[in-house]
């Protein structure tokens, strides 16, 4: 069977909202486009707003502090608004750049975001994408590894519970493992692999309820006896790749 890629996925505001593209253009050393552009910083913050380069993800709101973040998924209009929707809130169309819609977001956010944790700040957007790791990593992962997953939590697992950008279809269950150091080619792009993915809490989150319904480290580790799950990789060659393209490993 030929490996196809079957998702693309974006999340244009760091850890709130979750939306399918068909097609996306890749650009040698960068991120996934209009991938988390922007972030929720909070109230302990260790920069100055606005911020202006890259920072550490323990400075912005985040799934794992809100499993209720994991439910909120996000539609791009050709506007440039953003139409978030989330199971127990109402939807909300902002600009993110328009102040008075970030502090619409703000508000929005402030049933999910729990009364012990620092407080939603300021939205950020400092050019660089806000991805938990300073390198411009894509990440791909593999739906036969998500289905062995699934079968060991006797439950389906949604792909959002872990926020990647390319799924792919074809592999054997967990081969991917074995991936680290080669090239993928899809469509014309090329990206390298660079690293496996180790997983946080916020994989616990049921991205159907908003609520923590498995321990998905221990499901994990009980797996291969770590918390990886998917791969980091780093565009090498420029190119188009559109859903169902076919993944070759060169």
């Amino acid at each position: 069977m030929t490996a196809r890629l079957r998702h693309i996925f974006r999340h244009p505001i760091k850890s709130i909202g979750h939306e399918e593209i068909p097609t996306a253009s890749l650009t040698q050393g960068r991120g996934l486009p209009f991938d988390r552009v922007w972030a929720v910083s909070t109230q302990e913050a260790r920069f100055t707003s606005p911020l202006e380069t890259w920072a550490p993800k323990m400075n912005f709101v985040r799934g794992v502090a809100a499993p209720g973040l994991m439910a909120v998924t996000a539609q791009t209009h050709e506007d440039g608004t953003i139409e978030l929707t989330q199971p127990d809130l109402w939807h909300l169309r902002i600009d993110p750049d328009r102040p008075a819609d970030q502090k619409k977001l703000i508000e929005w956010l402030a049933p999910l975001w729990p009364a012990n944790r620092p407080a939603p700040r300021a939205i950020e957007k400092p050019g660089v994408a806000l991805a938990d790791n300073k390198a411009p990593f894509v990440s791909i992962l593999s739906l036969a590894s998500l289905a062995a997953l699934s079968e060991a939590a006797g439950q389906n697992l949604s792909p959002h519970r872990f926020r990647g950008n390319l799924w792919v279809d074809g592999w054997a269950p967990w081969a991917e493992r074995d991936l680290t150091g080669r090239t993928l080619r899809i469509g014309t792009a090329e990206i390298g692999i660079a690293a496996p993915i180790i997983r946080c809490r916020a994989t616990c989150g049921n991205p159907e309820t908003g609520r923590e319904d498995l321990d998905m480290l221990a499901l994990l580790k009980a797996q291969h006896g770590d918390m990886v799950f998917g791969l980091f990789g780093l565009v090498t060659k420029a190119g188009e790749i559109s859903r169902d393209d076919p993944v070759e490993i060169l």
